[in-house]
């Protein structure tokens, strides 16, 4: 079995524990993920089985959309509601919408992060997260992401007892975004400490809500023999790549993993992305710009050498 499952991951679980989960429904070992969803958040988890492991990384790397909440007048160890609140000031006059939307607006673009304690980065070979529930804290590296857009959907909620100001977001990012820290700066830049209060992620890898299916929908599909209809080829993965469709006689270079000129493709010079090699509408292998020789491609990626 070969391809990428979109899963719908529910709250609750770490993403290791669907993998987990998946390699039993599935029947077989080679089953990882491609990018982290905290236990507290649910949404789509692109699940790679078989030979689609070897694209887990382009997974990974790749853009997601987030639908959430953002909290005023508290924050927490954790950068979310799971977390113990570390910090606390009354929001004594709700914002106005127009100040909210001014800030939010100012994080789109590159931006700088340092990643929270309760986070996978490692320092000194260790997890960050394993520090914290040490109690202690490290020097975090800093961290650039890339906010395509990051709006209000709803009409922010002031509560007048607990001295608070909720709103719901929706955000689209780049590769390592931590959207807990976002909605932390966010509220420092307001002026109060702040948290994330809800998360979901609507799209990873180029799937989205509507391809997502449930460990339950898994298991009976399984059952019933028909996995294949959720199943998304690896092809799906490599959207945006630039693809270049081979010949038999480039096919049979490419397949023992030569070192080939751009000229062979017609290119006066490669993308700034891996190629994608295709050979009869199959992902076949991943090529680059080769380090020592100019004007050169080499293999970065093989996905398969038989098709």
């Amino acid at each position: 079995m070969d391809g990428i499952l979109p899963l719908w991951k529910k709250r609750g679980m770490t993403s290791h524990d669907c993998v987990f989960k998946l390699r039993k429904i599935l029947q077989t070992k080679k089953v990882g993920h491609g990018g982290t969803l905290d236990p507290d958040v649910d949404g789509v988890l692109p699940i790679c089985i078989g030979k689609g492991t070897k694209v887990i990384e382009y997974l990974q790397d790749s853009g997601k959309i987030y639908e959430g909440e953002i909290t005023l007048g508290f924050s927490t160890t954790t950068e979310d509601r799971s977390g113990e609140v570390v910090a606390e000031k009354a929001v004594e006059k709700p914002l106005t919408d127009t100040e909210i939307d001014q800030m939010m607006a100012s994080f789109v673009g590159k931006i700088t992060q340092v990643p929270p304690m309760y986070s996978a980065v490692k320092v000194n070979g260790k997890r960050l997260y394993e520090y914290a529930r040490a109690g202690k804290t490290v020097e975090r590296p800093k961290r650039e992401a890339i906010i395509e857009s990051f709006q209000r959907t709803t009409t922010p909620v002031y509560d007048e007892i607990q001295k608070t100001q909720s709103w719901r977001f929706q955000v689209t990012c780049g590769k390592g975004t931590y959207v807990r820290t976002l909605a932390v700066d966010l509220g420092a830049k307001l002026g109060y400490p702040a948290h994330m209060s809800d998360l979901t992620r609507l799209a990873s890898g180029g799937f989205s809500v509507g391809q997502a299916v449930t460990l339950a929908q898994v298991s009976e599909l399984m059952e019933e023999k028909q996995i294949d209809q959720v199943l998304q080829p690896i092809e799906a993965a490599m959207k945006e790549f630039p693809r270049i469709d081979l010949t038999d006689a480039v096919w049979q270079k490419v397949k023992n993993g030569q070192v080939l000129p751009l000229s062979t493709f017609g290119l006066k010079e490669a993308p700034e992305k891996l190629i994608a090699f295709f050979y009869q509408n199959q992902l076949v292998s991943l090529y680059g710009l080769h380090p020592d020789k100019a004007g050169f491609l080499k293999p970065s990626k093989v996905i398969r050498n038989e098709v």
